[in-house]
């Protein structure tokens, strides 16, 4: 078989571009998805060693995933892997009295509804590969958080965001078994990225008093390399299954 195609989305910048370094690493066809035009990304595309197609979009919209499944298509022919990355934290931490709903949508638009049917756009494509040579298998991982069981009150949209995520992956898994699509759920700790930066001495702190097992800050690269595995498809017979990569954060201890 030729190269494996796989969409990252979001995958310009943090996670999904750790994520995108691991899959060029590997000879993949990297397909990355972010909101910000292309002459912003382009040298982190250009520094990609593979062949890359990068899409403008954002996954809330339902326009832009057509136009993220039509043009992977157009310029690889199939889709071999889907990588859920892409989400946002709430523009203002705010206590679970206070919230309002307008993050609330927003989030449950870009990190819960946008992958969701994103899925439903990549495993149509799929089942039309296999059902066509009957052989063609593909991979599907939802990149989530441990707050999707760990609650956090200053920002329960986002938990909420991520704890729907969770489910989303186990309901595709159990539908996408039959056409040979294993789907699987990544669950990162506390990643050094952009989106945690604001918090960078709060989590300092904990970690050296023994927030995780591993007293340090997780990388983008730990989360890759166990996602990297999944989107190729090296991992067999065990569709549904969640890896967390949190240094032990969520290992309850005594």
């Amino acid at each position: 078989m030729s190269k494996k195609t796989i969409i990252v989305t979001g995958g310009s910048r943090g996670i999904g571009l750790g994520i995108a370094r691991e899959l060029a690493a590997h000879d993949c066809n990297v397909v990355i998805n972010g909101r910000r035009p292309q002459a912003d990304v382009q040298d982190v595309i250009d520094a990609l060693d593979t062949d890359v197609l990068y899409v403008a979009a954002d996954v809330g919209n339902k326009g832009d995933r057509a136009k993220l499944v039509d043009e992977t298509v157009a310029r690889f022919g199939r889709i071999d892997g889907l990588v859920n990355n892409a989400g946002v934290a709430p523009d203002v931490r705010a206590d679970l009295l206070d919230a309002g709903e307008e993050s609330f949508e927003r989030l449950m638009r870009i990190n819960l509804q946008g992958p969701y049917f994103l899925t439903q756009a990549v495993a149509r494509q799929m089942a039309r590969q296999h059902e066509a040579d009957g052989e063609s298998r593909g991979s599907i991982v939802f990149v989530t958080s441990v707050s999707a069981t760990v609650a956090s009150i200053n920002r329960g949209d986002y938990c909420i965001s991520k704890a729907g995520l969770a489910m989303a992956a186990k309901l595709w898994a159990a539908r996408l078994g039959d056409i040979g699509v294993g789907v699987y759920e990544v669950r990162p700790g506390v990643i050094q990225t952009d989106m945690t930066s604001g918090v960078a001495d709060k989590y300092d702190q904990l970690f050296k008093e023994g927030l995780a097992v591993e007293r340090r800050w997780g990388l983008p690269e730990d989360v890759a390399r166990a996602v990297g595995l999944l989107a190729r498809g090296e991992m067999t017979y065990a569709t549904g299954s969640v890896l967390h990569v949190d240094g032990g954060l969520t290992l309850p201890r005594l």
